[in-house]
């Protein structure tokens, strides 16, 4: 069977540091732009009265020959593993990732119309190979059991941000930018409160530190000045 990417995810997500582990967990918004041969606007006939769709993608950056048995979900600690049919590892016989994103309107552009979507946890480039509309009488399942994800139920740091530094940041970033440091975008094995973390969103360079619960940012430029 032969998969065709029908659309790619524009975002600030330019690396998979920083992604959201989950789904809707992050407002930041992303653009889905479709490739020139699925730009017909009769194929999103009706889509404007969802509020929510299923993305079916590609994990484009595990690679191929990365199929692993076993894994380390991160929720775990990074040390305990699981079957990787318990997890929503990458490392799967076919690299296919699932999301619940909501739709927040749908743009007339030069390429065709592209679907803005908040919550997604995919990386900039990510091919897209179908898109779906979320049922909530039949997708919605209020009492499902999440196995040892329901420990980490509620999981965030508290952060902090020197007033200078936040100033930096445009007010439409801000909440975004949030959401990503509040749910500990640090590999789950590591917990030395010494050490620096960096990564980058959009245009914004971040640096911080995590201790006793609280993480505390420590650098915040924007990434045109650090180019230059």
């Amino acid at each position: 069977m032969e998969l065709k990417i029908i659309a790619r995810v524009e975002n600030g997500f330019v690396s998979k540091f920083g992604i959201p582990r989950q789904s809707g967990l992050c407002p930041a918004l992303s653009r889905i732009v479709f490739e020139p041969e699925y730009r017909s606007p009769e194929a999103l006939r009706g889509l404007e009265s969802f509020s929510h769709l299923w993305l079916i993608w590609q994990f484009s950056e595990v690679g191929e020959g990365k199929f692993s048995p076993t894994v380390r979900p991160p929720r775990l600690g990074g040390n305990k593993r699981v079957g990787v049919f318990a997890s929503r590892s990458p490392f799967r016989p076919n690299p296919i990732g699932l999301s619940c994103v909501r739709l927040e309107r749908i743009e007339q552009t030069p390429r065709g119309s592209v679907l803005v979507v908040s919550g997604a946890d995919l990386m900039n480039g990510t091919p897209i190979f179908d898109i779906k509309p979320y049922l909530g009488y039949s997708d919605s399942i209020p009492d499902a059991v999440s196995g040892f994800a329901e420990d980490f139920v509620g999981y965030k740091l508290e952060v902090s941000v020197p007033p200078e530094l936040w100033e930096r940041v445009r007010p439409e970033d801000r909440e975004a930018l949030l959401a990503i440091l509040k749910n500990d975008p640090r590999p789950s094995y590591q917990h030395d409160p010494e050490r620096e973390y960096f990564f980058e969103y959009g245009s914004y360079s971040l640096g911080f530190k995590v201790s006793g619960g609280i993480l505390n940012v420590t650098k915040l430029e924007m990434r045109q000045k650090i180019e230059e």
